[in-house]
């Protein structure tokens, strides 16, 4: 390996990169999973959602506008609000075509509406009466605003936004809105004041229990035309298909690790047919063949382990990286680690066998020949 320093590297750069596959497809979907725990921590699982669904006929359901105050009515309920979807389009200004509306939606919101969500505003403030706006985070970075004060064009009327949202991972449906209050919405499009989801708060052992009366209780001449559901099962749905993909890296990563070792294997059957003379001369100063086979194997499995030393580095590396960027925690778990090593060294073990069974076959007579 010191003789050869460039042949050793290349040979031990396959098992590198395949062992850095393997600890970075294990430590991002940890690192995913531990940011996912944190913010399923702050948010709560408490949060129900009713939504309309739809009439016997087909036809789009409706909620009564007593839905809110009908949903405060249940013992566990420790908070409830809602939106209302207004029929209205926003565009950044009055050149931009009818058609452009960048996936936004316009909708009227209660003051509680942050309490009941646990969101916060980024900047500004939230919803009040007047021409006035509050921007979710994604609808602020569609729109191009970054600052208050800033107008934005609604059906015909200009608006000012005076507040912009955080993020908020639960509820990506108000992430994208425009929000306006209650009272705006109806002078200024003629809303009808029934909400498009109601949001319930609830105590954490209560959520079932709440989930299985919310329908009856916002319309009970209609129990069957609410859709009540969870967010927070929306993100589980979530990491389970991110763990699909992390699957598949994984095999992509085996795959690797099993062409970084064929390449040791090649490199130490070239180094047993270049060494013919040097374990000729071994074995005729009395080195056994076991001490050759052992000589050669230890070789093989230290090129290896090296290789896999430089893949963890290099995977902690990736796996940090790639939390920082997108602000997770970095999270590696330490079976990974050892299991790298280990499996690098396994690997080359397994891929030094052949060449150090061949190297002790070789009789002196026929080496030094």
């Amino acid at each position: 390996m010191r003789t050869r320093p460039l042949r050793a590297v290349l040979s031990a750069l396959g098992i590198a990169i395949g062992i850095a596959a393997v600890v970075a497809v294990i430590g991002i979907p940890a690192s995913s999973a531990q940011s996912l725990r944190d913010k399923m921590s702050k948010l709560g699982t408490n949060l129900l959602m009713a939504e309309p669904g739809q009439t016997f006929f087909g036809d789009n359901a409706s909620l009564p506008d007593t839905a809110v105050p009908m949903a405060r009515r249940i013992g566990p309920v420790t908070g409830a609000s809602a939106t209302g979807a207004v029929s209205a389009k926003v565009r950044r200004s009055d050149v931009v075509p009818t058609s452009d509306t960048l996936g936004l939606s316009v909708q009227a919101a209660h003051p509680d509406l942050l309490d009941v969500l646990r969101g916060k505003v980024r900047t500004g403030k939230f919803v009040s009466d007047g021409k006035t706006v509050v921007l979710g985070s994604t609808a602020a970075s569609r729109l191009g605003v970054e600052r208050l004060g800033v107008q934005v064009w609604i059906d015909g009327q200009w608006f000012t936004v005076v507040g912009i949202l955080e993020p908020m991972p639960l509820s990506p449906e108000v992430e994208r809105s425009v929000l306006v209050s209650w009272d705006t919405a109806r002078e200024a499009f003629g809303f009808d004041g029934h909400p498009s989801t109601v949001y319930v708060r609830t105590d954490e052992d209560a959520v079932e229990d709440v989930r299985g009366v919310l329908g009856a209780t916002l319309n009970p001449a209609n129990t069957n035309e609410v859709r009540v559901s969870r967010p927070s099962e929306a993100l589980e749905a979530a990491r389970i298909a991110e763990s699909s993909y992390s699957g598949l890296f994984l095999g992509l990563g085996a795959v690797a690790l099993l062409v970084g070792g064929v390449g040791v294997a090649n490199t130490m059957v070239i180094s047993v047919l270049e060494r013919r003379r040097e374990i000729g001369l071994r074995r005729a100063l009395g080195a056994t063949r076991r001490q050759v086979r052992g000589q050669f194997l230890a070789e093989s499995v230290l090129l290896s382990g090296l290789g896999g030393l430089v893949g963890v580095l290099a995977g902690i590396a990736v796996t940090a990286g790639y939390s920082v960027s997108q602000r997770w925690p970095a999270v590696i778990p330490l079976p990974a680690l050892l299991g790298g090593v280990g499996a690098a060294m396994l690997v080359g073990m397994v891929a030094g066998v052949y060449p150090a069974v061949r190297a002790a076959r070789l009789s002196p007579t026929e080496a030094l020949a």
